[in-house]
């Protein structure tokens, strides 16, 4: 408080005693006056004050309960769409405090993020995952989910389809952006930092393997940077109908190289490699372009590649599923590429 204090019945230093303005003595006395209050009045530029105090400090109380009330707010304000950013920053759904570090709660919060990708060509038809990442529906998936596809479908976890396009591809990162049609308010994934992840962090995996849409598997990441090799199209995949997921009546793994040697069929001649996270979360086929997620809820890779040994053996037609060999593209390759996914263009 910034007032000065005076004496009880002083006057201000710029007052006159002698005009005071009633022109009356106090209590009958001649030439008294009656003494100024010990303070001074409060104006009212220092009452208005007092409510904006208030708010500061409710506001920097709900910053020390934590990041989760931020998130609400802003999904409240933007109707549940993803704020974007420089360098292809994305924000959306995170685990509750009280649900962090535990499978149950990611799978909550992320969940409704996650999509199954129908695509149809002349081959057939495949199923793929992916990861909504702008509440007007904006899908991130690997290039060989979608790829040649004449027709995409994709189903929310809710049930509700939708069709959608192809708004840019990048072969050389198996990575493409998909859009919904006429869709509004979806809820949103958060990217992570896949610099930060560590050998031995728990993981959890979500996407559609054999269409079971919204399946939940969890483990550890195994390795760090490992050189996958995958084809760019669907081209040289083994079975046309298997470009990244279960086609109609049983297409096989989508194919790739590690070490030097082809796991799930021919690579095909048209290749690409990049450094994957490796995982011991179950993934099997139709879980590409789904998510790998860290236990605060974040993005941190796009799950690409998994090794089935029964494909890989000559004349095997049958699908043994996880042997806890899987990979992902890790979520910074994407946020480095989103941009120019979204011109339509890449690598």
């Amino acid at each position: 408080m910034t007032e000065n204090l005076r004496p009880s019945g002083a006057h201000p230093s710029d007052q006159d005693p002698t005009s005071y303005p009633y022109g009356t003595a106090y209590g009958g006395a001649s030439g008294g006056y009656p003494p100024p209050p010990p303070y001074a009045p409060a104006t009212g530029r220092r009452k208005a004050k007092r409510p904006v105090a208030l708010l500061a400090a409710v506001a920097i109380a709900a910053g020390v309960i934590g990041g989760g009330t931020a998130t609400l707010v802003g999904q409240l304000n933007d109707g549940g769409g993803a704020a974007t950013g420089s360098g292809g920053a994305v924000n959306g759904t995170t685990v509750s405090q009280s649900s962090k570090g535990t499978v149950a709660g990611v799978a909550e919060a992320v969940s409704p993020a996650i999509v199954e990708i129908g695509a149809a060509s002349s081959a057939g038809r495949s199923t793929g995952s992916g990861v909504v990442i702008t509440g007007d529906g904006e899908i991130v998936t690997n290039n060989h989910v979608i790829s040649g596809a004449q027709q995409i479908q994709v189903t929310l976890s809710t049930g509700k389809t939708y069709t959608a396009d192809v708004v840019g591809t990048d072969p050389g990162k198996d990575l493409a952006l998909i859009k919904l049609r006429g869709a509004s308010g979806l809820k949103t994934a958060t990217l992570g930092d896949s610099s930060q992840v560590k050998v031995g962090d728990e993981v959890v995996a979500i996407g559609s393997p054999e269409g079971l849409t919204g399946t939940v598997t969890s483990g550890i990441v195994s390795a760090l940077d490992r050189d996958v090799t995958v084809a760019k199209d669907d081209s040289g995949s083994s079975g046309g109908s298997g470009q990244g997921g279960q086609g109609q009546g049983g297409g096989q793994e989508w194919p790739f190289e590690f070490g030097g040697r082809q796991f799930n069929g021919d690579t095909g001649e048209q290749t690409t490699t990049y450094k994957a996270l490796q995982t011991d979360a179950s993934l099997n086929p139709g879980n590409s372009g789904g998510a790998l997620i860290n236990m605060d809820g974040e993005i941190i890779g796009i799950n690409s590649a998994m090794y089935s040994p029964s494909s890989s053996a000559a004349g095997s037609g049958s699908a043994a599923g996880s042997v806890g060999l899987g990979f992902a593209i890790p979520v910074n390759t994407l946020k480095a590429d989103l941009d120019t996914l979204r011109a339509g263009g890449g690598s």
